[in-house]
């Protein structure tokens, strides 16, 4: 973030042209584009910039799939060109035109006769099998290049009048020539925004196979014959090679900044980065892995400030503190071993092309020894924290380490204080954080807000996504609402009013295709732990807690 005068929330201001950014992304299908995209917009949107996906593939199903018109009165009779072209040129289906859910292509039927069908009937698709990805198919090129201009176009409109910080166009753009046509089209609009080109090359093999499985479960292929799907997908993937033109020379001549990913972030490469939003992404993007993992999130167990209600200090926990330890290393111990068990079961039951029904991508690392996986437990300097850890310190079979950055939200000169007493005495300053927590400082030496948190948990943040161990973090509620707020990609409003009493516990499996989230809520009295079905983030009613 960039707390300035010009900007005291860290938030790049709207009048800042030349420091938003369009990100464009390179590569073929199957690449891990969209998870890339998925995890930025994240990643940065925690970071308070407002940032948007543009994905052209959505837009494209959409221009070229089913639609239907109404009457009232009944129009004439509208083609399946002139619909698509009402929605690119207006961004809507207009007064008398319904669109339905893009058309799902069918595999499992005959695939003759569906050439040329391209608004051949008042009603029909078009075909967008791998025919449709031909670079000789000039129909099919001429819409999806269409498409992706129309696509860009929402996209600054975001940036330029919608208040946004960062667009990310998610597609192909394997040419050069749809790669100029982009640049030129951001340049004729505004030639301040800045423009980054990130692509996904996949040379190992495993995670091809893991990428392409996954694609099988999209939007185009989904509840469709896996064997005809995988076919035609390899041939739409053959389509885009054959014009394929992976950054490089002609982008080094003309002075565009790129950054490279090789496998997911096993190899970065970087070119001309210019302005710490291009230098922080690809910072970013050296840390991704996809190793099968878990993440665990709790606060420390009830210490004696809990007790008394009173703010930071550092004092020890409560006998009820010592027994939720205990506990909290019981149930991870099992867990643990239950995953364990999982993921053999699943590596064993996995085929490709996945059987009907299917639909869990694997991983791409299936040879790794899932035995060796270290599990690490971290937490603050504080002793709350330190001293909930201490059965895993006595099991060699954790790696437990204490980090400064965890340490919870630093209350300033109002350390040790209740929020009663804060009320009374500082009656100003207690209305300024109602009004707004996010952006509220404690006043005094060493005072932070949330801002502050979250710019020192950046580089936490990097480290948890670019170890390939399990992780428990043991913490505080402010560090705790601030990490669950990236994971569940939270808005910045519910950050600093996210519930995170004593006693939850959160489980997060980073997938292929996202994350996977469980809830866990202390049973005090048989000293365990139940699962919350269905939990969803909810805003705190106690502000004790």
């Amino acid at each position: 973030m960039t707390r300035s005068r010009a900007s005291p929330d860290g938030r790049i201001p709207e009048r800042d042209v030349s420091a938003k950014l369009v990100i464009i992304m390179v590569g073929l299908p199957a690449r891990g584009k969209s998870y890339i995209t998925k995890k930025l917009q994240r990643y940065l949107s925690w970071q308070q910039h407002n940032t948007r996906i543009f994905n052209v593939g959505n837009r494209r199903r959409i221009a070229a799939g089913q639609t239907s018109a109404v009457s009232a009165p009944k129009p004439a009779p509208i083609d399946a060109p002139t619909q698509a072209a009402t929605i690119l040129l207006t961004g809507n289906t207009g007064p008398n035109i319904v669109v339905d859910e893009p058309t799902k292509l069918d595999l499992n039927a005959p695939r003759e006769g569906q050439e040329g069908q391209e608004g051949a009937q008042g009603n029909a698709p078009l075909d967008q099998s791998a025919k449709f990805f031909d670079p000789t198919n000039k129909t099919a090129s001429k819409l999806r290049e269409q498409v992706a201009v129309d696509t860009l176009e929402e996209l600054l409109q975001y940036l330029l009048h919608q208040g946004g910080t960062v667009g990310i166009l998610d597609a192909t753009n394997s040419t050069i020539h749809r790669r100029q046509l982009l640049v030129d089209h951001i340049r004729q609009r505004e030639p301040r925004l800045g423009i980054l080109f990130v692509e996904s090359i996949c040379q190992d093999k495993n995670l091809l196979e893991a990428n392409m499985r996954l694609k099988l479960s999209g939007p185009d292929y989904r509840d469709k014959d896996p064997v005809k799907s995988l076919q035609d997908f390899k041939e739409r993937v053959k389509a885009y090679e054959s014009a394929y033109t992976p950054l490089g020379e002609y982008e080094e001549k003309h002075d565009l900044q790129y950054i490279q990913m090789i496998d997911v972030g096993r190899k970065v490469v970087h070119h001309r980065l210019k302005g710490f939003l291009s230098g922080g992404i690809a910072s970013y993007l050296t840390t991704f892995n996809l190793s099968p993992r878990q993440i665990w999130i709790t606060r420390h167990g009830q210490s004696v400030d809990n007790q008394l209600q009173k703010l930071g200090g550092d004092s020890d926990l409560t006998d009820r503190g010592h027994l939720y330890g205990e506990a909290l290393y019981r149930f991870i111990t099992a867990k643990r071993k239950e995953w364990l068990i999982e993921q053999k079961d699943k590596i064993a039951q996995s085929s490709f092309p996945p059987q009907p029904g299917d639909n869990t991508p694997p991983y791409p690392e299936l040879n790794q020894e899932l035995d060796d996986k270290n599990f690490c437990v971290w937490t603050s300097m504080l002793k709350r924290s330190v001293q909930t850890a201490d059965f895993f310190e006595n099991d060699d079979d954790y790696d437990v380490k204490n980090w400064e950055m965890l340490n919870e939200l630093n209350a300033g000169a109002f350390e040790g204080m209740t929020y009663e007493e804060i009320a009374q005495k500082y009656p100003e300053e207690y209305q300024k954080r109602v009004q707004d927590k996010l952006q509220y400082i404690y006043p005094g030496v060493g005072g932070e807000g949330y801002l502050q948190v979250i710019s020192r948990l950046r580089d936490m943040v990097r480290e948890i996504e670019r170890i390939a161990d399990h992780v428990l973090i043991i913490s505080h509620r402010s560090v705790c609402r601030v990490l669950m707020a990236y994971f569940m990609d939270l808005t910045r409003e519910d950050i600093a009013d996210l519930d995170v009493p004593l006693g939850l516990l959160y489980r997060i499996e980073p997938k292929p295709y996202g994350i996977e989230f469980h809830a866990y809520k202390y049973n005090e009295p048989l000293g365990s732990f139940d699962e919350l079905p269905n939990y969803k983030p909810q805003r705190t009613v106690d502000r004790n807690s």
